[in-house]
């Protein structure tokens, strides 16, 4: 049996289109000293090394598969999405 491939050079999604896969969003790294990670607590507020209008990574597992911009899905919903502006090319995945 052959199985097609798509243009990404991945399986077809005729087969496997409906499998759920997770992505994971960073928007950021913070690095702490120990006294103040030991610090934390309800309310207390973690720095990040990344401003609110950087682009964010998307990963599946430890590989980074794009790039994107945070956004609110609907005006006051609260509820984020991430507009996609670059991904990253199978070669290089």
């Amino acid at each position: 049996m052959v199985e097609e491939t798509d243009q990404l050079g991945g399986l077809s999604d005729t087969r496997f289109g409906s499998i759920p896969i997770e992505i994971t969003i960073s928007i950021g790294m913070a690095r702490p000293p120990i006294k103040d990670l030991l610090a934390l607590e309800q309310d207390s507020i973690l720095s990040l090394d990344s401003a609110l209008d950087d682009p964010v990574e998307l990963y599946i597992g430890n590989k980074l598969i794009g790039r994107g911009q945070l956004e609110e899905l609907e005006e006051g919903s609260g509820r984020l999405g991430v507009r996609i502006t670059e991904v990253t090319a199978v070669g290089e995945v």
